[in-house]
């Protein structure tokens, strides 16, 4: 798989030219990768294209040498999942749903192995063929089993090329798919069976391993099985703990979205700060203080960083396209409907009660735009 150009997609692009949505860490942060490796003086484990302490600098920011921060929490959790990665251990980075667990797996590997694209997409139709490796059918009819005729999945390439794997939402595939990860962490190879010789055996170079992310959320649909967690490392990543530190993200990730989307005006800070603080005040339990748990109407639904950005990202459109000017109080319910009441009807009644109980008794033009428009929910 070949990371492509920042601004062009290929042919099934909608058009020529046509600019790339998304590109991988390892394209949006080229410049720093290339400044952090050509600098890079430190001891580095087998097969790492950055030591430990570049890896680490390259994914909490490091202002002094024009690194910009990438992920906002712990440090330590980034130290320590380094480490493990370094070792014979995969990583699990487990978690709220909207933490930023497959963004951090991304960083990591963009700084480990230059290349975050090995990923494999758990969920409930994944085959083990997607995860180590399938056949072209019309060679294999034509030819029999041959290197030519195999098609290698990410974790194949992974091992022949000694790069980090991404596995995304592993809980979400059936346990016997997760199940045939076993042998391949342990014994660090994959048998072809169909081929004969040395082509048979893939063994994994030095710098191989694997990232996995999970949701609680998700626990007890595919339990993991004990055998399998021994061979990972659980780390555990947390919501981001203090308002500011939030809204600075929602902030710049915001900005970053509306300027892809054409959107002239940068987001309210005013606005966001409304929509950040009702998010936090729903997902620790309505009435709570600085959005610390305690509340005894919390919602049910996803109510993430991640979804206060997009939430955000559709207000500032909203704003700009429907009236030509950056969204407002009355365009963040407009949203939010969506948002609150994905899992329950419930939610959008908690959602009600928020803005009526609690929006109500903030004194700021925002807060009072908020409760003012609270009739949009109906709608």
């Amino acid at each position: 798989m070949t990371v492509r150009d920042e601004t062009h997609a290929g042919p099934g692009a909608a058009g020529a030219g046509a600019p790339v949505q998304r590109p991988p860490a390892e394209v949006r942060y080229a410049g720093e990768l290339a400044a952090l490796r050509a600098g890079d003086r430190d001891p580095r484990p087998p097969g790492w294209e950055l030591s430990l302490r570049a890896a680490r600098r390259f994914v909490v920011g490091d202002p002094e040498a024009g690194i910009s921060r990438k992920f906002v929490g712990n440090p330590s959790l980034v130290d320590r999942a380094l480490v493990t990665l370094a070792t014979s251990r995969g990583l699990m980075l487990v978690g709220e749903p909207g933490t930023a667990k497959s963004l951090l797996s991304e960083l990591i590997a963009a700084a480990v192995s230059g290349d975050s694209t090995l990923t494999v997409q758990g969920g409930a139709a994944t085959t083990e063929d997607q995860i180590k490796y399938g056949w072209n059918y019309a060679l294999l009819v034509a030819e029999g089993p041959s290197t030519r005729s195999l098609v290698p999945a990410p974790m194949l390439r992974g091992m022949a090329e000694g790069r980090l794997v991404r596995f995304e939402e592993i809980t979400r595939c059936p346990l016997e798919v997760q199940d045939s990860l076993l042998s391949l962490l342990s014994e660090r190879v994959v048998a072809i069976p169909e081929l004969p010789g040395a082509d048979g055996m893939v063994f994994a170079r030095q710098g191989f391993n694997v990232i996995a992310t999970a949701n609680t959320r998700d626990r007890g649909v595919n339990e993991m099985s004990a055998a399998l967690k021994r061979r990972f490392n659980f780390e555990t990543v947390f919501p981001i703990p203090d308002l500011d530190t939030e809204l600075d993200l929602v902030e710049a990730e915001v900005a970053r979205l509306l300027t892809g989307s054409g959107v002239q005006p940068p987001p309210d800070r005013d606005v966001l700060e409304v929509l950040v603080g009702t998010f936090r005040e729903l997902r620790a339990g309505a009435g709570a203080k600085d959005g610390r748990g305690g509340g005894g109407d919390r919602s049910t639904a996803v109510m993430s960083t991640a979804e206060a950005v997009s939430v955000a990202h559709a207000v500032g459109v909203r704003g700009w396209y429907l009236r030509g000017e950056p969204g407002n109080a009355a365009d963040v319910v407009a949203c939010l409907a969506g948002t609150a009441a994905k899992d329950s009807p419930e939610d959008l009644a908690r959602l009600r009660r928020y803005l009526e109980q609690q929006a109500g008794r903030r004194r700021t033009p925002q807060w009072q735009a908020l409760y003012d428009a609270r009739h949009l929910l109906d709608d």
